[in-house]
């Protein structure tokens, strides 16, 4: 059924225009179809993974995998094309059909591994081969990548200082949320108040955090003069960081919590009765059983400053939404993809990283709440 219903957007895409060519980066532009020989091969394509899953599986995945293999190599093709006599400043980018047969592509190649009738490292098939395509230049004309290369060391200074925001927030949340849940993990009451102020921090929207902090730091940089050498001002990135601190605050002191009241009592009843002291009894045997479930919260909030990086760049602290506003500003989606994808990517990469540094922390320590 997932199958099918990935096969819909796969045949609308391939019947819709793939490429729009505009004069520059701004200017409306003109869309292309592709060819009729060209659009039958990408319907017999949109509808092998469903045909084969039961036949063969295996064979299923590997027609959705090609299926977005075939999509970018296409996209390269198209975009050359297109770009043949045209001006320096000519932009090829893709259009909805494209997109659209990507989305189905998608859905067929996780759907495919998510049957169990084949490993779900096929849903990832196709990565390698898309990037021997963009390494071996097949995708150059494409505008994202046209813009990329024109904006290069600009670029990697974004993409650095979205980096940077993210380990500070990130390391300044658990700096200061480390020792809160421990104290409120002791107390009721403590945890009641900072989990109820830390929720009604998320419950603000991102952009009216960054505009409530932009005047009490403003009048904190003129009382105080030393506090603008080291950067404290209104705009820029001391307000970015405050307020993506307080939003990573609220998983890494709910998870801390509900970590340490996870170990079992009589785990902690064990040790103290082997003669351990509290401090023994916390190090030993509560911390570690803790520490995946608290290293879950780290990772939510390290996954949620990557979205919440990118607003940071309208009020001039950088990173990769410095590219999003400039696309929003001069509709120019190219300019947003440039720094739309590596920050999804970026995400994805973070959550990997961390999910597995859980998991195994779990296989060595085991876990608060599990037998």
């Amino acid at each position: 059924m997932v199958l099918w219903l990935g096969a819909l957007p796969l045949l609308s895409g391939a019947l819709l225009p793939w490429v729009l060519l505009r004069p520059n980066r701004l200017a409306p532009g003109e869309l292309l179809r592709l060819p009729l020989a060209i659009t039958l091969v990408l319907l017999l394509l949109a509808v092998l993974p469903a045909l084969l899953i039961r036949r063969s599986p295996e064979l299923s995945a590997s027609a959705a995998a090609g299926s977005i293999v075939a999509a970018f190599w296409l996209l390269g093709e198209r975009t050359a094309g297109a770009l043949t006599g045209q001006a320096e400043f000519a932009r090829a980018s893709a259009a909805s059909g494209f997109w659209l047969y990507m989305v189905g592509a998608l859905i067929a190649a996780f759907g495919a591994a998510q049957t169990g009738w084949v490993p779900r490292l096929w849903a990832w098939a196709w990565v390698p081969a898309t990037a021997l395509l963009v390494l071996s230049g097949q995708l150059s004309t494409w505008s994202v990548l046209v813009e990329a290369r024109s904006e290069g060391p600009r670029w990697v200074q974004e993409f650095g200082q979205h980096l940077r925001l993210v380990g500070s927030a990130l390391g300044l949340a658990v700096f200061l949320g480390v020792p809160l849940t421990l104290w409120a993990v002791r107390w009721e009451r403590v945890a009641a108040g900072a989990l109820g102020i830390a929720n009604a921090v998320q419950t603000i929207p991102s952009l009216a955090l960054l505009g409530l902090l932009i005047v009490p730091l403003a009048a904190l940089s003129r009382a105080f003069p030393a506090l603008r050498e080291v950067g404290v001002a209104g705009i820029g990135v001391a307000p970015a960081l405050t307020a993506m601190t307080l939003y990573a605050l609220l998983p890494v002191l709910r998870n801390g919590i509900e970590a340490l009241r996870g170990v079992p009592p009589g785990t902690v009843d064990a040790a103290r009765g082997m003669g351990m002291t509290p401090a023994q009894t916390f190090w030993r045997v509560e911390l570690p059983l803790a520490l995946p479930v608290w290293l879950s919260g780290v990772r939510q909030a390290a996954v949620m400053l990557v979205g919440v990086a990118a607003v940071a760049a309208l009020i001039g602290a950088g990173g990769l939404g410095t590219y999003i506003f400039k696309g929003l500003q001069s509709a120019a989606t190219d300019l947003i993809l440039l720094g739309a994808v590596p920050a999804a990517l970026l995400a994805v990469l973070v959550d990997a990283l961390l999910r597995a540094a859980e998991r195994w922390l779990s296989g060595r320590l085991g876990r608060a709440g599990d037998e």
